[in-house]
């Protein structure tokens, strides 16, 4: 939350604020790492929202791997975008088609990109 606090404090408030899950990556620091529970994660979630209402809060690393419905629990705690396209930085990111359906089950329409 520190991170989160630092962030809300900034004037002007940041446009994006890209919430990543940790993907532990064999043979780095933190690569024997316990995922964050999902509810945690969904917490952090609504704990920027809140802090930073006029920010767009992304869904970023580590989609991949969250549930659906962790991902749809993130969006009714008030993330309002997700990072798309084949890969992040370091990891892979969520398969078009995959986020394509989960929009479609939650009412989503996405925004086209600026």
């Amino acid at each position: 939350t520190g991170l989160l606090l630092a962030l809300a404090n900034l004037d002007p408030a940041p446009e994006s604020v890209p919430i990543n899950a940790l993907v532990p990556v064999p043979g780095t620091p933190l690569g024997d790492s316990d995922p964050v529970p999902p509810l945690d994660f969904v917490r952090t979630i609504a704990v920027a929202r809140i802090l930073m209402p006029t920010s767009h809060v992304r869904l970023s690393a580590g989609r991949e791997t969250m549930s659906d419905e962790t991902q749809a629990l993130c969006f009714l705690a008030g993330a309002n975008s997700v990072f798309t396209g084949e890969a992040l930085l370091t990891t892979p990111n969520a398969a078009p088609s995959r986020d394509a359906a989960l929009f479609a089950d939650l009412g989503i329409l996405p925004e086209s990109a600026p």
